[in-house]
């Protein structure tokens, strides 16, 4: 894998208000991936994924190196881009959907805590960032997923004007290519690609409301699983891989899982590339209607990529994990922002940042008054863009939850280079310099006893001032139970998923009869 570096300087140069020309409409698009890892880009690494909409962003914006999710999963995520709330402060700290208390035993996974209750919705009684947008006359529009409640808590219950495909799925039901099983989604001809149609959709909205403000939120369902793509694509990642050479191992085993070692599946490839695709059609008609340099993009993503569990696509090194986990791997994100009414904007800021500072941000870009009784967690990043600081502040996760990833009940707090874990099975507490060790291989808590004790201080502080949940011990655990559980998966999952990404780079690879009706290319 080859690794490129960043733009490797940072451009503080000092704000100049007479050198921004502020449009009278500042138009907002935001774009959000579905389990996208921070490496999963040709900006980052050249050798396998293309993604040169994707890096258009990056490279015409300000790359945070250091941006996060708010979750190491997706609908904790999504709610706290709405809220500007961490997720132990609006209480869904696990994916909708998740089975929680007692009901976590019918997963078989033999667990010695019952991952706590969480909230199941995004509470209608919180001002969202896209109802602030209409506060200030913008009109609002959705696309693709949404994930944060059923019926009554969708995207039209949470101030968006129009909702394109977003309900309580968190996958995309009936997958990538039309037919779709989606009820907020006009049936598509047999073949269209969804990423391309949410794209479109997008599109015509803009078209729509070029000479008003709008905020559209273009959330693709890609990456997610299930993993498809075209014929076409497969064998174009498929000579990449072959290219790159094929290492003898592909996984190592984990805690509770095994983990992907490479980026070498093909059919991911061409699922992100479709995704890039996709994104490119979207700047392209901003270029097209002129609306380029009046019109605020955002792209990141809702957790890290799927290196265990799910589809077990793709490899977040040098980051630690993926989706699901405590570790970097899960909660580093790529993390754009593009003013173009801002000039000399720093290429790089290296500051962590998080999910529930985009919706400060966005309103103070547009010059609208900030909501810091609703957006608690989240500060605006335009003095960053603007070349200067913001003041250090903790950036807390809480997932006490047990991923379908192999992510382990924890909380964590970061605070400037130092990054702390705690986790719930044993109490116990593992501690990093990012800025020295960004894949978390050295634990430095016996050595740095004092901050570890700060650092947990300020961390369950924060989580007792909001009522966080935390899991509980399970009366009924059973060490030999787990253990047989675990040893299953090793001496038979670990084989077969070998085998799978092995059959999948051979040159006769199907996955169906018909490549989910993708034969005719349509993306």
């Amino acid at each position: 894998m080859k690794i490129k570096p960043l733009f490797l300087a940072l451009s503080f140069i000092p704000f100049l208000s007479s050198c921004n020309h502020e449009p009278e409409h500042k138009n907002v698009l935001f774009i959000l991936a579905d389990d996208y890892g921070y490496n999963d880009m040709s900006l980052r690494n050249d050798s396998f994924y293309e993604t040169p909409n994707i890096d258009r962003i990056a490279k015409e914006g300000t790359i945070f190196t250091d941006g996060y999710a708010a979750c190491q999963v997706c609908s904790p995520s999504r709610a706290s881009i709405m809220s500007g709330k961490f997720p132990a402060r609006h209480g869904i700290t696990d994916w909708i959907g998740a089975k929680s208390g007692e009901a976590w035993r019918s997963k078989k996974r033999y667990s010695k805590l019952l991952p706590a209750e969480y909230v199941h919705k995004l509470d209608t009684e919180y001002v969202t960032l896209p109802e602030a947008m209409k506060e200030q006359g913008y009109t609002t529009f959705f696309a693709g997923k949404w994930h944060v409640g059923e019926k009554g808590s969708w995207p039209e219950d949470h101030g968006f004007d129009i909702n394109k495909g977003g309900w309580d799925s968190g996958s995309p039901k009936g997958g990538y290519f039309a037919p779709y099983i989606n009820p907020n989604l006009k049936q598509g001809p047999d073949g269209e690609n969804l990423s391309m149609r949410l794209a479109q959709e997008t599109v015509d909205f803009m078209k729509a409301h070029k000479d008003q403000k709008f905020f559209a939120y273009l959330s693709f369902y890609a990456v997610h699983g299930p993993v498809q793509s075209t014929q076409e694509k497969w064998a174009k990642y498929r000579e990449k891989a072959i290219d790159n050479g094929v290492a003898e191992k592909g996984f190592e085993m984990g805690k509770y899982l095994p983990t992907r070692l490479h980026q070498d599946q093909p059919v991911y490839g061409g699922l992100v590339e479709t995704m890039d695709d996709a994104v490119g059609v979207v700047l392209k008609a901003l270029d097209e209607m002129g609306l380029a340099e009046n019109t605020m993009v955002v792209f990141t993503a809702d957790n890290g990529g799927v290196s265990a569990g799910d589809g077990f696509s793709t490899s977040n090194a040098p980051l630690r994990a993926g989706k699901g986990y405590q570790f970097e791997g899960g909660i580093r994100e790529p993390y754009f922002i593009k003013v173009p009414w801002l000039k000399n904007t720093p290429k790089e800021c290296t500051t962590p940042v998080s999910g529930p500072d985009f919706y400060p941000t966005i309103l103070d870009l547009i010059g609208a008054e900030l909501k810091p009784e609703h957006h608690n967690d989240g500060v605006s990043l335009k003095p960053l863009l603007e070349g200067g600081e913001i003041a250090e502040r903790p950036l807390v996760w809480h997932y006490p939850h047990y991923g379908n990833q192999g992510g382990e009940p924890s909380s964590v707090i970061r605070l400037g280079d130092w990054k702390l874990i705690h986790y719930y099975e044993d109490g116990h507490e593992e501690l990093y310099n990012l800025r020295n060790d960004i894949s978390e291989t050295t634990d430095l808590a016996a050595q740095k006893t004092e901050l570890v004790a700060d650092l947990h201080k300020q961390l369950f502080d924060y989580l007792e001032s909001v009522n966080a949940i935390y899991p509980e011990p399970d009366p009924l655990y059973d060490a030999e139970k787990e253990a047989a559980h675990l040893e299953n998966i090793r001496s038979k999952k670990l084989p077969a998923l070998e085998k799978q990404r092995l059959k999948m780079l051979e040159e006769d690879y199907q996955p169906n009869a018909d490549w989910w009706g993708s034969v005719v290319t349509r993306d």
